[in-house]
């Protein structure tokens, strides 16, 4: 049955060390990797350490990854450790060049000083990013990471090595997305549109996978092409998948609001308008949209509402 699998190749894994040619903060760097505090597939431990969970097309893999005096440590396990180890230095940001960033007003350049660490991850994976965006589609963040963490630990399996700091968990390989019922998903608080789009994207799995190839923007019109998933997810995907560092969300409910009264004091800026003040940074959209956001500099509520992020389109 699925997650009732025990979990392989404990003990040692497979090490690798490196030097970056600038600092690495991890939180910054993988946070975008992790759905919610509960993520099964994401630890970030008390010693600085961060463990993921990946399902990579060697198979499923566990990363632990610490940095210490300037150096990377990375130690795998299982079948996929070995593609992990050879990606780790890219999950890192060694392919992001952040020196060709300019900031254009106080608040990035403020940001931008404060986070040297910043870097933008590159997965090299697509299932295990679009999957989580689908979820959030449309719903609360609350909603999205409970039914990514349900579904994991239902339908996925223990991941391989030691234990960190709490099980963790590999995502479903395609087939068992595909072969979830449709009582599970709605237990999940999943519904049909954003199931059907999942299930849609798994029957092509192998040509989306394949997309890591291409530019980001080639990437985004070929997860386009699945019914049910358009500009706003596709950015959300390729930001992690491809470290795409001009892949501007637009669709969020949130985001240009805050784009726009951070960078021109609009607190109702619409997509048009957020990407109009992103322009000086055409190539580096998404790297100034993160360090607006890590600012701190966002508008004042006028009523609750939900915190950003938490509705996403399609």
């Amino acid at each position: 049955m699925p997650g009732a699998r025990a979990a392989v190749g404990a003990g040692a894994g497979r090490v690798r060390t490196y030097v970056p040619d600038g600092p690495v903060d991890l939180g910054l760097v993988l946070g975008p990797l992790r759905r919610g505090p509960g993520d099964p597939t994401f630890r970030a431990l008390p010693d600085g350490s961060v463990w993921r969970a990946s399902l990579t097309p060697a198979g499923p893999g566990t990363l632990r990854v610490s940095v210490h005096d300037g150096e990377v440590r990375g130690e795998a396990w299982g079948p996929g450790g070995s593609w992990l180890l050879e990606r780790l230095p890219e999950l890192l940001g060694a392919a992001d060049d952040p020196s060709v960033f300019a900031p254009r007003h106080r608040v990035v350049a403020r940001a931008w000083h404060r986070r040297p660490g910043l870097r933008l991850t590159r997965t090299g994976l697509v299932l295990e990013s679009l999957v989580p965006s689908i979820l959030e589609q449309k719903v609360t963040t609350d909603e999205a990471y409970r039914a990514w963490r349900l579904l994991v630990r239902k339908f996925g399996s223990p991941a391989p090595g030691p234990a960190a700091g709490g099980r963790l968990w590999v995502m479903p390989p395609p087939r068992e997305w595909a072969l979830i019922p449709s009582w599970e998903w709605h237990r999940a608080g999943v519904d049909n549109k954003r199931a059907s789009t999942i299930l849609r994207a798994v029957r092509v799995a192998r040509r989306l996978e394949e997309a890591v190839a291409l530019a980001p923007a080639d990437a985004q019109a070929r997860l386009e092409v699945v019914p049910g998933v358009g500009p706003w997810t596709s950015a959300e995907v390729v930001q992690r998948s491809h470290g795409a560092a001009d892949a501007v969300t637009v669709g969020d409910l949130h985001l240009p609001g805050i784009v726009g009264w951070a960078l021109g004091g609009d607190r109702d800026a619409d997509d048009a308008v957020m990407l109009s003040l992103l322009e000086p940074y055409a190539g580096q959209r998404h790297r100034a949209a993160r360090l607006i956001l890590l600012s701190g500099r966002v508008p004042g509520r006028r009523a609750p509402r939900m915190p950003r992020g938490d509705i996403g389109r399609l």
